[in-house]
Protein backbone atom coordinates (compact mmCIF):
# COMPACT_ATOMS: atom_id res chain seq x y z
CA UNK A 1 0.00 0.00 0.00
CA UNK A 2 1.17 3.69 -0.82
CA UNK A 3 0.41 7.35 0.62
CA UNK A 4 -2.11 8.78 -1.28
CA UNK A 5 -0.39 11.21 -4.33
CA UNK A 6 -0.87 14.59 -2.26
CA UNK A 7 0.29 13.25 0.69
CA UNK A 8 3.50 11.83 -0.94
CA UNK A 9 4.08 15.08 -2.53
CA UNK A 10 3.85 16.39 0.67
CA UNK A 11 6.51 13.88 2.26
CA UNK A 12 8.64 13.74 -0.86
CA UNK A 13 9.20 17.61 -0.80
CA UNK A 14 9.99 18.23 3.00
CA UNK A 15 12.40 15.27 3.08
CA UNK A 16 14.00 15.87 -0.60
CA UNK A 17 14.42 19.87 0.82
CA UNK A 18 16.72 17.89 4.08
CA UNK A 19 18.59 15.40 1.67
CA UNK A 20 19.86 17.71 -0.87
CA UNK A 21 23.19 15.91 -0.68
CA UNK A 22 21.83 12.54 -2.36
CA UNK A 23 21.72 12.09 -6.09
CA UNK A 24 18.52 12.61 -7.91
CA UNK A 25 18.62 9.40 -9.13
CA UNK A 26 19.24 8.24 -5.60
CA UNK A 27 16.50 10.45 -3.90
CA UNK A 28 13.76 8.70 -6.37
CA UNK A 29 15.42 5.44 -5.51
CA UNK A 30 14.54 6.41 -1.56
CA UNK A 31 11.15 7.90 -2.49
CA UNK A 32 9.98 4.86 -3.90
CA UNK A 33 10.81 2.95 -0.37
CA UNK A 34 9.76 5.97 2.09
CA UNK A 35 6.10 6.08 0.49
CA UNK A 36 5.29 2.06 0.87
CA UNK A 37 3.29 2.10 4.46
CA UNK A 38 2.86 -1.35 4.93
CA UNK A 39 5.34 -4.42 4.87
CA UNK A 40 5.21 -7.47 2.18
CA UNK A 41 4.01 -10.42 3.84
CA UNK A 42 5.89 -13.71 4.27
CA UNK A 43 8.45 -15.55 6.76
CA UNK A 44 10.66 -13.01 8.18
CA UNK A 45 13.89 -12.57 5.52
CA UNK A 46 16.60 -9.94 5.28
CA UNK A 47 17.45 -9.81 1.25
CA UNK A 48 21.44 -8.13 0.26
CA UNK A 49 23.58 -6.24 2.51
CA UNK A 50 22.94 -4.18 5.34
CA UNK A 51 23.56 -1.14 3.37
CA UNK A 52 21.94 -2.25 -0.13
CA UNK A 53 18.75 -4.86 0.46
CA UNK A 54 15.28 -4.81 1.50
CA UNK A 55 13.17 -6.75 3.77
CA UNK A 56 10.21 -9.36 3.21
CA UNK A 57 7.75 -10.14 5.90
CA UNK A 58 8.82 -7.16 8.30
CA UNK A 59 7.16 -6.97 11.52
CA UNK A 60 6.10 -3.63 13.38
CA UNK A 61 7.79 -3.28 16.83
CA UNK A 62 4.68 -1.99 19.19
CA UNK A 63 4.95 1.36 20.06
CA UNK A 64 5.35 0.52 24.02
CA UNK A 65 6.34 -2.64 25.53
CA UNK A 66 7.68 -3.72 28.54
CA UNK A 67 11.08 -1.83 29.51
CA UNK A 68 10.99 0.80 26.40
CA UNK A 69 9.43 3.47 24.41
CA UNK A 70 9.48 3.38 20.35
CA UNK A 71 10.45 7.35 19.36
CA UNK A 72 10.06 9.43 16.13
CA UNK A 73 7.09 6.92 15.58
CA UNK A 74 6.30 8.89 12.60
CA UNK A 75 8.86 7.73 10.80
CA UNK A 76 7.32 4.69 9.81
CA UNK A 77 10.56 3.30 10.25
CA UNK A 78 10.18 0.59 13.44
CA UNK A 79 10.07 -2.34 11.01
CA UNK A 80 12.39 -5.25 11.42
CA UNK A 81 12.76 -9.20 10.83
CA UNK A 82 10.78 -10.86 14.05
CA UNK A 83 14.25 -11.46 15.01
CA UNK A 84 15.31 -7.90 15.31
CA UNK A 85 12.34 -7.70 17.34
CA UNK A 86 12.77 -10.46 19.81
CA UNK A 87 16.27 -9.07 20.38
CA UNK A 88 14.54 -5.71 21.46
CA UNK A 89 11.92 -6.75 23.29
CA UNK A 90 14.14 -9.65 25.02
CA UNK A 91 16.91 -6.41 25.72
CA UNK A 92 14.14 -4.56 27.08
CA UNK A 93 13.09 -6.87 29.80
CA UNK A 94 16.67 -7.34 30.71
CA UNK A 95 17.11 -3.78 31.33
CA UNK A 96 13.71 -3.17 33.41
CA UNK A 97 14.75 -6.17 35.54
CA UNK A 98 17.93 -4.40 36.25
CA UNK A 99 16.17 -0.89 36.41
CA UNK A 100 18.51 0.28 33.95
CA UNK A 101 15.36 2.80 32.36
CA UNK A 102 12.89 2.77 29.61
CA UNK A 103 14.71 2.15 26.36
CA UNK A 104 14.47 4.99 23.48
CA UNK A 105 14.08 2.84 20.61
CA UNK A 106 14.91 4.55 17.04
CA UNK A 107 15.13 3.94 13.79
CA UNK A 108 14.67 0.33 12.64
CA UNK A 109 13.85 -0.17 8.93
CA UNK A 110 11.21 0.81 6.95
CA UNK A 111 8.25 -1.83 6.01
CA UNK A 112 9.73 -3.51 3.26
CA UNK A 113 13.32 -2.00 4.48
CA UNK A 114 15.25 -0.26 1.38
CA UNK A 115 16.84 3.16 1.28
CA UNK A 116 16.11 5.60 3.40
CA UNK A 117 16.40 9.52 1.84
CA UNK A 118 17.56 10.52 5.21
CA UNK A 119 19.74 9.76 8.46
CA UNK A 120 21.08 6.04 7.35
CA UNK A 121 22.62 4.36 4.57
CA UNK A 122 22.01 1.03 6.63
CA UNK A 123 18.93 -0.07 8.41
CA UNK A 124 17.73 -1.53 5.09
CA UNK A 125 17.85 -5.01 5.86
CA UNK A 126 15.40 -5.04 8.98
CA UNK A 127 18.35 -5.62 11.42
CA UNK A 128 19.68 -2.71 12.57
CA UNK A 129 18.20 -0.64 15.12
CA UNK A 130 18.92 2.89 17.46
CA UNK A 131 19.13 2.81 20.80
CA UNK A 132 18.97 6.09 22.49
CA UNK A 133 21.30 6.55 25.77
CA UNK A 134 18.96 8.76 27.38
CA UNK A 135 17.85 6.55 30.14
CA UNK A 136 15.95 9.41 32.63
CA UNK A 137 12.87 9.68 30.08
CA UNK A 138 9.79 8.92 32.31
CA UNK A 139 6.78 6.96 29.66
CA UNK A 140 5.44 9.36 27.66
CA UNK A 141 2.71 10.02 24.90
CA UNK A 142 3.27 8.77 21.06
CA UNK A 143 3.39 12.52 21.02
CA UNK A 144 5.55 13.86 23.00
CA UNK A 145 8.47 11.14 21.58
CA UNK A 146 8.08 13.10 18.15
CA UNK A 147 11.04 14.59 16.63
CA UNK A 148 10.62 17.29 19.18
CA UNK A 149 12.25 14.82 21.99
CA UNK A 150 15.45 15.92 23.65
CA UNK A 151 17.51 13.21 23.17
CA UNK A 152 21.32 14.89 23.67
CA UNK A 153 25.22 13.70 23.42
CA UNK A 154 27.05 12.36 25.55
CA UNK A 155 30.30 13.42 24.18
CA UNK A 156 31.95 16.83 25.14
CA UNK A 157 35.37 18.49 24.48
CA UNK A 158 38.30 18.66 22.77
CA UNK A 159 40.01 16.10 23.24
CA UNK A 160 36.53 14.01 23.00
CA UNK A 161 35.62 12.63 25.74
CA UNK A 162 32.22 11.10 27.67
CA UNK A 163 30.36 13.56 29.82
CA UNK A 164 29.11 13.23 33.32
CA UNK A 165 25.70 11.94 32.58
CA UNK A 166 26.83 8.90 31.12
CA UNK A 167 27.96 6.14 33.90
CA UNK A 168 26.84 2.72 35.00
CA UNK A 169 23.46 2.32 33.72
CA UNK A 170 24.90 2.80 30.17
CA UNK A 171 28.10 0.59 30.30
CA UNK A 172 25.17 -2.04 31.71
CA UNK A 173 23.38 -1.63 28.83
CA UNK A 174 25.96 -2.05 26.70
CA UNK A 175 27.16 -4.80 28.37
CA UNK A 176 23.73 -6.81 27.86
CA UNK A 177 23.39 -5.78 24.34
CA UNK A 178 26.90 -7.35 23.16
CA UNK A 179 26.74 -9.83 25.28
CA UNK A 180 23.51 -11.59 23.06
CA UNK A 181 24.82 -14.28 20.69
CA UNK A 182 22.58 -12.33 17.58
CA UNK A 183 24.47 -9.30 17.69
CA UNK A 184 27.17 -8.78 15.08
CA UNK A 185 28.06 -5.53 16.46
CA UNK A 186 27.39 -2.36 18.05
CA UNK A 187 28.44 1.02 16.47
CA UNK A 188 29.44 3.84 19.10
CA UNK A 189 31.06 6.75 19.09
CA UNK A 190 35.08 7.01 20.08
CA UNK A 191 34.62 8.41 23.08
CA UNK A 192 32.01 6.12 24.60
CA UNK A 193 34.44 2.88 23.23
CA UNK A 194 37.21 4.19 25.12
CA UNK A 195 35.25 4.89 28.59
CA UNK A 196 33.78 1.54 27.78
CA UNK A 197 37.39 -0.42 27.74
CA UNK A 198 38.52 1.82 31.15
CA UNK A 199 35.84 0.06 33.03
CA UNK A 200 36.59 -3.18 35.34
CA UNK A 201 35.04 -5.61 33.72
CA UNK A 202 35.25 -9.12 34.78
CA UNK A 203 34.51 -10.86 31.56
CA UNK A 204 36.00 -8.42 28.23
CA UNK A 205 35.03 -11.01 25.35
CA UNK A 206 31.77 -8.58 24.49
CA UNK A 207 33.88 -5.71 24.19
CA UNK A 208 34.72 -6.84 20.84
CA UNK A 209 31.59 -6.54 19.55
CA UNK A 210 31.44 -2.64 20.27
CA UNK A 211 33.04 -0.78 17.55
CA UNK A 212 33.65 2.60 17.40
CA UNK A 213 31.89 5.10 14.92
CA UNK A 214 31.41 8.49 14.84
CA UNK A 215 28.15 10.16 14.53
CA UNK A 216 27.00 7.55 17.80
CA UNK A 217 27.40 10.13 20.76
CA UNK A 218 23.60 10.11 21.59
CA UNK A 219 22.80 6.09 20.65
CA UNK A 220 24.00 2.96 20.09
CA UNK A 221 23.49 0.91 16.88
CA UNK A 222 22.87 -2.50 16.99
CA UNK A 223 23.35 -5.22 14.47
CA UNK A 224 22.35 -8.54 14.46
CA UNK A 225 23.67 -11.33 12.24
CA UNK A 226 21.44 -12.92 9.37
CA UNK A 227 19.37 -14.85 10.93
CA UNK A 228 18.21 -18.18 9.71
CA UNK A 229 16.01 -18.25 6.76
CA UNK A 230 17.77 -15.56 4.78
CA UNK A 231 19.33 -17.33 2.56
CA UNK A 232 19.82 -14.01 0.25
CA UNK A 233 21.43 -12.18 3.28
CA UNK A 234 24.92 -10.93 3.52
CA UNK A 235 26.61 -10.79 6.51
CA UNK A 236 30.16 -8.92 7.41
CA UNK A 237 33.28 -10.42 8.34
CA UNK A 238 33.75 -10.92 11.86
CA UNK A 239 35.18 -7.91 13.94
CA UNK A 240 38.87 -7.77 13.87
CA UNK A 241 40.21 -10.16 17.03
CA UNK A 242 40.56 -8.42 20.37
CA UNK A 243 39.03 -6.19 22.56
CA UNK A 244 39.41 -2.96 20.10
CA UNK A 245 41.05 -1.05 23.28
CA UNK A 246 43.77 0.39 23.82
CA UNK A 247 45.72 1.91 20.61
CA UNK A 248 42.70 1.19 18.12
CA UNK A 249 40.64 3.12 19.88
CA UNK A 250 43.10 5.31 20.50
CA UNK A 251 43.90 5.75 16.92
CA UNK A 252 40.09 7.05 16.41
CA UNK A 253 40.34 9.57 18.37
CA UNK A 254 43.28 11.42 17.23
CA UNK A 255 41.65 11.76 14.69
CA UNK A 256 39.51 14.65 16.08
CA UNK A 257 36.20 15.11 15.65
CA UNK A 258 35.50 14.48 11.79
CA UNK A 259 33.56 17.40 9.88
CA UNK A 260 29.85 17.10 8.96
CA UNK A 261 28.95 15.00 5.60
CA UNK A 262 29.69 18.25 2.95
CA UNK A 263 27.33 18.50 0.11
CA UNK A 264 27.96 16.58 -2.66
CA UNK A 265 26.81 12.80 -4.13
CA UNK A 266 26.03 9.99 -2.45
CA UNK A 267 25.60 6.64 -5.05
CA UNK A 268 22.46 4.94 -5.33
CA UNK A 269 23.18 1.63 -3.93
CA UNK A 270 22.68 -1.49 -6.18
CA UNK A 271 19.92 -3.70 -4.72
CA UNK A 272 19.07 -7.22 -5.40
CA UNK A 273 16.49 -8.46 -8.07
CA UNK A 274 14.25 -9.57 -5.50
CA UNK A 275 14.28 -6.60 -3.78
CA UNK A 276 13.06 -3.99 -6.95
CA UNK A 277 9.52 -6.32 -7.10
CA UNK A 278 8.70 -4.70 -3.56
CA UNK A 279 9.02 -1.15 -4.40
Amino acid sequence: MRMPIANRAVLTIGLGLSAAWLTWSGVVLAQDWITVTDPVGGPGESVGRYAAGCLVGGERLAPDGTGYQAVRVARNRHYGHPELVRFIEDLARQTNAAELGLLPVGDMSQPRGGPMIQAHASHQVGLDVDIFFRLDLPTLTVAERGEDLELPSYVEGVPQRIDARFGGRHFELLRLAASDSRVARIFVHPAIKQALCEQNWQDRSFLRTVRPWYGHEDHMHVRLHCPSGSADCVGQAPPAAGDGCGAEVASWLDRGPLPRRPPGVRREPELPPRCEALR
